[in-house]
C-alpha cells in the first residue's frame, strides 16, 4: 500500500467545518434541534445511497472478469450495508412495519459482504488492492478519527469530552463526525476505481 499526502479540497472543507462547529459548540454558540439532526441523518444516508449507485454504475461490474467482478459488487453491497445500518434497516421510514422485516433486511445486506469472502478469488483480489492502490494518507485520518470521535461522542468517552461541551449538542455533534468517517471512505474507494479503471481501459486497448 502507498500512501498519497496530497490534500484535496473536499476534505480540507470537511475538516475545517468539524473545527468551525466544535469551535461554536465550545463556545456554546451553537444549538442545535432534533429536526436538524434528523435531516443530518437523512443527507448521511442518501450519500451512501449515492455511493452505492455510482460505484456500481462507475465500475460496471458486470462487465469485468470474475474476480473484479465479484469485488466490485462486494464493495457495492458494503455501501448498501452502511445505507441500511444508517437508515436502521429502513425502520427510520417505515416504524410501522413489524421488526422482523428489518432483522430480515439486515441479515441479507450483512450475508452480502460476510459470505463473499469465503471466494478465494475475492480474497485475493482484496489482498491485490491493499498491495497496490494508492491511499490518500488524510482521507484514511478522517475515516479513523471520525469514528473514534462519533463513538467517543456517542458513549461518552473521555476523547469526547474534546470535542463536545454543550450536551445539548451530543447528536448533532455525533453525526458531525460521521461526515468525515463516510467522506472519507468514499475518497479511498474512489481513489481505488480510479487505478481500477486506468489498468481496465489499458487492457481493453
Amino acid at each position: 500500500m502507498v500512501f498519497d499526502t496530497r490534500l484535496s479540497w473536499p476534505i480540507f472543507v470537511i475538516y475545517i467545518l468539524c473545527c468551525i462547529f466544535t469551535f461554536l459548540d465550545a463556545y456554546h454558540l451553537l444549538v442545535i434541534g432534533e429536526g436538524t439532526v434528523r435531516y443530518v441523518e437523512d443527507i448521511q444516508a442518501w450519500m451512501l445511497f449515492v455511493f452505492a449507485v455510482f460505484t456500481y454504475c462507475y465500475m460496471q461490474p458486470l462487465k469485468l472478469a470474475k474476480s473484479e467482478k465479484y469485488f466490485w459488487l462486494w464493495a457495492v453491497c458494503w455501501w448498501l450495508v452502511l445505507f441500511g445500518r444508517s437508515t436502521s434497516w429502513g425502520r427510520d421510514y417505515f416504524p410501522e412495519v413489524p421488526k422482523v422485516y428489518f432483522r430480515a433486511i439486515s441479515v441479507v445486506l450483512i450475508g452480502s459482504v460476510v459470505f463473499p469472502l469465503f471466494s478465494t478469488q475475492l480474497r485475493q483480489e482484496i489482498a491485490g488492492k491493499f498491495k497496490s492502490v494508492s491511499v490518500s494518507i488524510w482521507a484514511l485520518m478522517m475515516v479513523i478519527l471520525g469514528f473514534m470521535i462519533s463513538d467517543a461522542i456517542e458513549h461518552e468517552r473521555m476523547l469526547g469530552a474534546l470535542f463536545l461541551h454543550n450536551h445539548a449538542n451530543k447528536d448533532f455533534m455525533e453525526e458531525l463526525f460521521e461526515f468525515p468517517l463516510i467522506v472519507g471512505l468514499f475518497v479511498i474507494a474512489y481513489d481505488v476505481m480510479k487505478m481500477d479503471k486506468v489498468k481496465f481501459d489499458f487492457l481493453r486497448r
